[in-house]
């Protein structure tokens, strides 16, 4: 029996429609007669402090005073005893039969007469080997309560579409129409029972096939259609993807010349490659600056200047004079053009038997050219010969090229790569010794480095912060009383 609760819209009721006497407190006990009033219940527990029979007289007219005043230990008290004896015999001892609860002791038995065991068997204790271990007897679950019903595990994913599915197959199957799937089923391909399996090789065998148990690789040789289906044929793997994006080591070893104690030819080459690099970066600088200079003899002056505005003034009138026969020989042509005479029948017929002669004319000529080639069959041998060899080598070169591309850093993204600074020390600054040699550079950046080298991520640049809001200044007024 469930102990009755009210909810909010009730504390809005008026003090009038209140009871006196606390309704949760009043069916606990009453709950609580119910249950000890039944025949057999037998409590585990007595309770720890005697209920005094003198009630303390409270308003319980407000809402407040409903928990603070109510005594509701006893009803914890018997719950807690009825969890107990759930836990402890699985049920109410109310319930259990007798024969659950109680045995018949018949005494002892009478102990057999055995022989003296020997000096072996005497060492070992007897029920040793049964008796279970202390740690696993910890670990027992103690516990007579039956697990909760797990709901979910009923509970099938669109049920109600399958149900409705089935129907629809029953139907069907009773009218005799065989659904699509099942006539691929009945018209595939038999798969051929007469091949032999192979006999499996001993395990003692030197020259068996070496097989990885963890492997990808699937064995399975039945119908392709049906491993498709079912979902256990894998995917071919494109032979793209097992290719690397660049064949250079994830870890560049430095050259000799950048150890703390190096050659001194090394570490000569190491600062000329270095020298180079930074004379190639001022070159591009200054081919910046000769580009952005202005040079003094594009400048404006004053006489350019005039120049430009009278332009096109003085020589005005003998253009005109000059322009003039050309515009009367304009019009001529276009006249003679406009005044052309249609072309007789005798002509077009003239025209077109010069047209099929020329045809003829060139048909001979090719026909001529073929002939004459079967006596140069050695010099075109010799041509084809040479552009073959020449072809070869382009091939050489492309392939040498493409080679040498794999080792640079291909255009991923929208920045171009920059390679990272040499780590170089000048001559003075060398350290004998690793104590006295200064760190130089930030692995974190190597490595971001190397990424970007590897095609391995696309070379970025870092985020440009751009405030959103503009910043507002505030004068607040203790800042004025300071001032």
């Amino acid at each position: 029996m469930a102990l009755p609760l009210y909810p909010e819209r009730d504390s809005q009721k008026k003090k009038s429609e209140i009871p006196f006497c606390f309704p949760n407190m009043a069916a606990a006990r009453r709950l609580k007669r119910v249950v000890a009033s039944q025949p057999g219940f037998l409590p585990i527990k007595s309770p720890s402090e005697p209920v005094s029979t003198r009630r303390k007289r409270v308003n319980k007219n407000r809402k407040k005073n409903w928990n603070k005043y109510s005594d509701i230990n006893d009803v914890e008290e018997f719950l807690e005893d009825v969890r107990l004896q759930e836990r402890t015999t699985g049920g109410l001892l109310s319930e259990k039969t007798d024969d659950s609860l109680f045995f018949l002791d018949a005494g002892q038995p009478e102990k057999v007469e055995q022989e003296a065991p020997g000096p072996a068997e005497g060492k070992k204790r007897k029920g040793k080997a049964s008796r279970p271990l202390r740690i696993d007897l910890i670990l027992q679950h103690d516990s007579l309560v039956p697990p909760p019903k797990d709901v979910l595990a009923y509970q099938q994913p669109n049920a109600k579409k399958l149900r409705r599915i089935a129907q629809k197959a029953e139907q069907l199957a009773a009218k005799g129409v065989v659904p699509r799937r099942q006539k691929q089923l009945l018209n595939r391909r038999p798969v051929e029972r007469t091949v032999k399996k192979a006999v499996t090789e001993a395990n003692n065998n030197p020259d068996r096939d070496y097989y990885d148990i963890w492997g990808q690789e699937s064995k399975d040789s039945g119908d392709p259609w049906y491993l498709q289906q079912t979902r256990k044929k894998l995917v071919k793997r494109p032979e793209k993807l097992n290719e690397k994006p660049s064949v250079l080591p994830a870890v560049e070893v430095i050259a000799p010349g950048g150890s703390y104690n190096p050659d001194f030819f090394s570490h000569q080459a190491l600062l000329q490659e270095a020298h180079e690099v930074e004379v190639k970066k001022q070159k591009e600088e200054d081919k910046i600056v000769r580009q952005i200079t202005v040079n003094k003899e594009d400048t404006a002056t004053e006489e350019t200047i005039f120049q430009e505005q009278v332009e096109g003034l003085v020589e005005e009138e003998n253009e005109e004079e000059e322009t003039a026969p050309d515009d009367e020989e304009e019009s001529v042509v276009v006249g003679a053009i406009a005044v052309a005479e249609k072309k007789t029948e005798r002509q077009r017929k003239r025209q077109r038997a010069d047209k099929i002669k020329e045809q003829q004319r060139l048909a001979d000529r090719r026909q001529v050219d073929q002939r004459q080639q079967l006596f140069q069959l050695r010099s075109i041998k010799a041509s084809i010969k040479q552009q073959e060899k020449a072809t070869a080598v382009r091939q050489i070169k492309r392939k040498v090229k493409q080679e040498a591309q794999k080792a640079q850093p291909r255009r991923l993204g929208r920045l171009k790569f920059q390679p990272q600074d040499l780590e170089v020390q000048l001559s003075d600054e060398l350290a004998g010794s690793l104590r006295q040699l200064k760190p130089e550079g930030s692995v974190l950046k190597d490595r971001f480095k190397s990424l970007q080298k590897r095609n391995l991520i696309e070379p970025r640049e870092r985020a440009k912060f751009k405030r959103r809001h503009k910043v507002k200044y505030v004068e607040k007024r203790a800042f004025r009383a300071i001032t």
